[in-house]
């Protein structure tokens, strides 16, 4: 049987992830997942690719304030719901987005951790981004994601990878939102969609995987793998892919150990 295996938000893009053994699904994905992100003085996105030490930033969500905190136990403390700053127009990839930036605190908490100066924006509650068309079988929503609400990986697909690798690597090299186990390696690849409990789920498109992966979360090195091994048995074209962006229908409750059925198989993909 397929089950939930784990479930994790990043409440910040790029910085540390949170893992939850229930998590509630809105209209963007789960809640709090890349409400914030960081921009830089032309109001563009800050990620892991340029920044790798932003793994090492730690998010805590306690009643209604989200708390970050460095390896060195510095801190800041910002609130998860109302207008904290001026709103501002602000760039992830394509997409340009109405933020509201989160203060001067903040703001100096992350530009002394990256050595330039950069701002926190978290997505103007009233915001509509839209998951691109082309894989969105519906009318669908995202924050500050890379273009989708969802992603999910399997554990017997990073079996399968450590099984290649010198030197395995825990799953938050490919920071999943949802994580199940119980079926075979990339079966995940077939899916179409999938229900867990009452919410239904649209597999939109494989997940091309950046150097972000190449990241050790815990300390912030960067290496070669697993883009290397995975080039050898996952690349398509120019592009190496590893799990899946997935769709939410309607808002809901995940809860880790909820079976996980799989509606529509396409064999094709598989």
């Amino acid at each position: 049987m397929i089950t939930v295996a784990a479930l994790y938000i990043y409440p910040v893009k790029s910085c540390a992830g949170v893992r939850r053994a229930q998590a509630t699904l809105d209209a963007r994905g789960l809640r709090y997942d890349r409400g914030w992100m960081i921009v830089d003085g032309h109001d563009e996105f800050v990620t892991q690719r340029e920044h790798p030490r932003l793994a090492l930033i730690t998010p805590q969500l306690e009643a209604d304030t989200l708390r970050l905190t460095t390896p060195e136990g510095q801190a800041v403390s910002i609130p998860t719901t109302g207008v904290v700053g001026p709103t501002r127009r602000v760039r992830v990839w394509r997409d340009w987005c109405e933020a509201v930036d989160q203060g001067d605190a903040v703001a100096q908490f992350f530009s002394d951790w990256l050595g330039e100066s950069v701002r926190l924006v978290k997505m103007a509650d009233s915001f509509e981004r839209r998951v691109d068309p082309r894989y969105a079988k519906a009318l669908a929503f995202t924050g500050f994601s890379d273009g989708y609400p969802l992603l999910l990986v399997s554990e017997a697909s990073l079996d399968d990878l450590n099984a290649r690798l010198d030197t395995p690597l825990p799953m938050n090299r490919f920071r999943p939102n949802l994580v199940v186990t119980g079926c075979d390696r990339y079966a995940e690849d077939g899916w179409q969609q999938v229900q867990i409990n009452t919410l239904t789920f649209d597999v939109a498109k494989p997940c091309e995987r950046c150097t972000v992966t190449t990241t050790d979360q815990a300390t912030g090195e960067r290496g070669v793998e697993p883009l290397r091994t995975l080039a050898t048995y996952r690349r398509v074209g120019t592009k190496v892919y590893f799990g899946q962006n997935i769709i939410h229908r309607t808002a809901g409750t995940l809860t880790v150990g909820e079976p996980v059925e799989v509606v529509l198989r396409e064999q094709s993909r598989s």
